[in-house]
C-alpha cells in the first residue's frame, strides 16, 4: 500500500532536483510531448509575428475611425516596439528567476487581453494604452519561449531541431501576416486584426498549462530596478520627441524639455550602469568591436524596416487606393524573401563567417532604396516588387550574422545577455525607424495629413516627393551595414572580443576569441 507513494515521493524528489538544475534535462523532441512543447513555443511566436506585419497593413484603415494623423499611427505601432525593446533583457532574468512557465503563460495571458482590449478601443488613445497591454505580453512571449526550448531540450541535435521549428514559425507569421491582416480587414474592419489573437493565445496559454514544464535558474542575476527606469525614460522621451517634432517644432518647450530628460537619463545610465555589480547591460561589451558593431548593424537594419513597411502601407492604400488585402499582396515578396534567406545567411556565416553575407544584405537593402528613390520603383508593378524582394533578402541575410557577432567571443554564460541585447537593438531599430521616417514623411506633406481613398489630390501628389527623403534614408542603411560588416569582421576587430568581459571570465573569453 505504500509503494505509490514513495514512487510518488522519489518522483517529486527528482523533480525537484531537476528544477533546481534549471531545466528538465528529460524532455525528447521524438515523444509527443516534446512536439508538444516545441509546438507551444512556436505558436507563440507565431501568433507575435502574425501580429506585427498584419497591424502595418491595417493602420490605413485606422486612420479615419480614429480621426488620427501620421503621428498617431506612429504611436500605435511604436508604443508596443517602445516598451519590448525596454523590457526584453529584464523578462529574460525575471523567467530566469521567478520560473519559465509562469512568466511565459503570464505574457500570453496579457498579450490576449491586451488584444482583445484593442479590438474594443473606442479612440486612439484608448488604443494606444491597450498596446500597451499587448506590449507587456509579448515582450515576455519571444524570449522566453527561446529560453523554455533551450533549457528543455539538452541533446545539441534535438535543441537546433526545435530552434529551427521556433524560427520558422515566427517567420512564417512575418511572412503570411500582411495577406492575412489585409483579409481580416477587408472582411471585417481593423478590429479583426486584434481579435484572431485572442483564441491563439489561449489555446497556447491551455497547452503551455499541460505540456511545458517549469524551470528557473539558480544562478539569476537580480533585476537591476534603476538601470532600467533610466531605459524607459530615455527610450519614452526620446521617442515622443521624434514623433512629435513635426507638428509642435522642434524649438517647442515640449520637445526641448524631452529631449533634456532623454540626456539626462542617458547619462545617468552610463553612470550607475558603470558601478552597479549586476547592471542590467554591461558596459564592458562595448570594448568588443564585434559586439559593438552587431549592435549597429542591429539598429540600423531594423530602423531601415520599420520605416519602410510604415511608408510602404501608407503609400499602397492611401496613394494607389488600393484594399488591405491586395496591399498585402503587393508587399508579400518582402517577408517571403526575409524568411527565405534566413538559412541561407546561417549557413554562410557558418562556412565563411559574418562578412559576407552582411555585405550581402548591405547590397540588397541599399538597392531597394536606391530603385525607390532613382527609379521610382513604385510607377511599375515588376519593379516594386523586385524593390519590396531585395529588402526583404536584406533583412533576412542580416540576422543571423548580426546574433553571431554579438556572441563572438563571449563565455557561454554571458552569450545569453549578449544576444537579448541585440534583440532589445532590432526593437529599438524598429522605434526609431518608424519615428524617425514617419517625421521625415509628415515634413512633407500638408499638415502632416494622409490622402484618404478619397481625399484631395495635393495631398496626394505631395506624398510622392515626401517620400524621396526617406528612401535615400534606406539606402544609407543599408550602405552603413555594409560598410561595419567590412570593418568590424577583421581579425583586428575579433581580437577586441576579449576585451568584453573582465575578471573571472577574461580567460575564458580570450581563449575563445583565438580560436
Amino acid at each position: 500500500m505504500m509503494l505509490p507513494g514513495r514512487i510518488s515521493a522519489r518522483a517529486a524528489a527528482r523533480r525537484r532536483a531537476t528544477r533546481s538544475r534549471g531545466g528538465t534535462g528529460t524532455t525528447d523532441l521524438r515523444s509527443p510531448r516534446g512536439r508538444l512543447l516545441a509546438l507551444v513555443c512556436s505558436l507563440a511566436v507565431f501568433m507575435v509575428g502574425l501580429d506585427s506585419t498584419a497591424l502595418n497593413v491595417a493602420l490605413p484603415a485606422m486612420q479615419h475611425p480614429l480621426h488620427t494623423s501620421v503621428s498617431g499611427m506612429q504611436w500605435v505601432i511604436d508604443v508596443y516596439n517602445l516598451i519590448v525593446a525596454a523590457l526584453i533583457v529584464l523578462a529574460g532574468s525575471t523567467a530566469d528567476r521567478v520560473g519559465r512557465r509562469r512568466v511565459f503563460s503570464f505574457g500570453l495571458l496579457l498579450f490576449g487581453l491586451g488584444s482583445a482590449l484593442c479590438g474594443l478601443a473606442p479612440t486612439l488613445e484608448v488604443l494606444i494604452g491597450c498596446r500597451v497591454v499587448q506590449a507587456l505580453g509579448g515582450v515576455m512571449i519571444a524570449p522566453v519561449s527561446l529560453s523554455v526550448i533551450t533549457h528543455s531540450f539538452t541533446e545539441p541535435e534535438q535543441r537546433h531541431r526545435a530552434i529551427g521549428m521556433w524560427s520558422a514559425a515566427f517567420g512564417t507569421g512575418l511572412a503570411i501576416g500582411p495577406v492575412v491582416g489585409g483579409a481580416l480587414v477587408s472582411a471585417d474592419g481593423w478590429r479583426s486584426i486584434f481579435w484572431i489573437n485572442v483564441p491563439i493565445a489561449l489555446c497556447a496559454l491551455l497547452l503551455t498549462r499541460l505540456f511545458v514544464p517549469d524551470s528557473h535558474s539558480t544562478e539569476a542575476r537580480p533585476a537591476d530596478v534603476l538601470g532600467q527606469l533610466w531605459v524607459v525614460a530615455l527610450l519614452g522621451s526620446l521617442t515622443y520627441a521624434i514623433i512629435e517634432a513635426p507638428h509642435e517644432g522642434w524649438g517647442s518647450t515640449s520637445i526641448l524639455a524631452c529631449l533634456a530628460i532623454a540626456a539626462a537619463a542617458l547619462a545617468l545610465f552610463l553612470t550607475w550602469e558603470h558601478r552597479c555589480p549586476q547592471p542590467l547591460v554591461d558596459l564592458r561589451f562595448f570594448r568588443s568591436v564585434p559586439f559593438s558593431g552587431s549592435v549597429v548593424i542591429s539598429l540600423a537594419a531594423f530602423a531601415a524596416l520599420g520605416g519602410y513597411l510604415f511608408v510602404s502601407t501608407l503609400y499602397l492604400q492611401d496613394v494607389r487606393g488600393v484594399s488591405a488585402f491586395v496591399a498585402g499582396l503587393w508587399m508579400l515578396p518582402m517577408p517571403v524573401m526575409t524568411v527565405a534567406c534566413a538559412p541561407v545567411a546561417g549557413r554562410l556565416s557558418g562556412d565563411h563567417g559574418s562578412r559576407r553575407p552582411l555585405l550581402l544584405a548591405g547590397a540588397a537593402m541599399s538597392a531597394s532604396g536606391l530603385l525607390m528613390a532613382v527609379c521610382r520603383a513604385q510607377d511599375g508593378a515588376l519593379s516594386l516588387c523586385l524593390a519590396y524582394a531585395l529588402f526583404g533578402a536584406g533583412i533576412g541575410l542580416v540576422d543571423v550574422p548580426a546574433t553571431a557577432l554579438a556572441v563572438a567571443g563571449m563565455p557561454q554564460a554571458r552569450a545569453g545577455t549578449a544576444s537579448a541585447i541585440t534583440m532589445a537593438a532590432c526593437r529599438l531599430g524598429v522605434v526609431l525607424g518608424v519615428a524617425g521616417f514617419g517625421a521625415v514623411l509628415a515634413l512633407g506633406l500638408p499638415h502632416g495629413v494622409l490622402p484618404g481613398p478619397d481625399g484631395p489630390s495635393p495631398v496626394a501628389s505631395a506624398f510622392g516627393s515626401a517620400e524621396q527623403p526617406v528612401w535615400w534614408l534606406v539606402t544609407s542603411c543599408g550602405a552603413l551595414v555594409a560598410l561595419l560588416g567590412l570593418c568590424v569582421t577583421g581579425r583586428r576587430a575579433r581580437a577586441t572580443a576579449g576585451r568584453a568581459v573582465v575578471g573571472p571570465d577574461a580567460t575564458l573569453v580570450k581563449a575563445r576569441s583565438g580560436s
